[in-house]
């Protein structure tokens, strides 16, 4: 395989703060850095400074008022990374750290494995046998099969006919920027080999409490239902 030359830089032990830190706040989202995958596909470069120049050439923010993204764009994004981490994330930490006992540590891995396992386990159903399948009572709501490629990412399956569409269902806190949730490249993988199989789409579910925190959420799959209807 040829060798390319690498652009990005190594930050070292920053990186894991500054990554927490752009995630926590969305920084680098496409409502505010524009569809950067989507831009330099379209691109297809030779060379990196033909990417760069295409990139403040063409990028829009992903938002219902769409402003075209440049250098100043960047650099205040750069300064509000900054803010977080100096006045809110460094000191959060360092409290933290502080504080932190081995017996924290402990309780926190077995919290995650059963404890919360289990709740989580009771959300997905309240969600959907108590919520989704009453408002959409011509759909048969099941739990993926666990032995499916897709059942890491879809965790349920709503069938229409022959056709389905899944179901992702994602516990979140109550006063959660849904912005800040990305969907990896693995998960669109998964969900179009889902959507190739069954031939509905997968829709993400958030969750606070056993609420569907995206109210939205309803109309989408009443939409998508329709359309199966028709592929009957």
């Amino acid at each position: 395989m040829p060798e390319y030359k690498k652009y990005a830089k190594d930050f070292g032990s920053k990186e894991f703060l500054l990554n927490y830190t752009n995630r926590r706040w969305g920084l680098t989202k496409t409502a505010r850095v524009g569809e950067v995958m989507s831009l330099i596909r379209q691109c297809q470069p030779k060379s990196f400074e033909e990417w760069q120049n295409w990139y403040f050439e063409n990028a829009i923010t992903n938002t219902k008022s769409r402003v075209k993204v440049n250098e100043q764009t960047l650099t205040e994004l750069g300064e509000r990374l900054y803010s977080k981490l100096k006045e809110i994330v460094i000191p959060q930490i360092t409290e933290a750290i502080k504080t932190l006992t081995l017996e924290d540590c402990i309780e926190y891995i077995c919290e995650l494995t059963i404890h919360r396992t289990y709740d989580g386990y009771l959300t997905e159903k309240s969600v959907v046998f108590d919520g989704l399948s009453k408002v959409f009572k011509d759909v048969i709501f099941e739990e993926s099969d666990p032995h499916l490629d897709h059942s890491g990412d879809i965790d349920f399956i709503g069938k229409i006919g022959d056709k389905a569409f899944g179901l992702q269902i994602k516990p979140v806190t109550a006063n959660a920027s849904l912005g800040n949730y990305d969907v990896s490249a693995r998960m669109q993988n998964s969900f179009k080999d889902f959507q190739d199989k069954f031939g509905g789409q997968v829709f993400i579910i958030y969750s606070v409490n056993d609420n569907i925190l995206n109210k939205d959420i309803y109309d989408k799959i009443a939409a998508e239902i329709e359309r199966l209807k028709t592929l009957e």
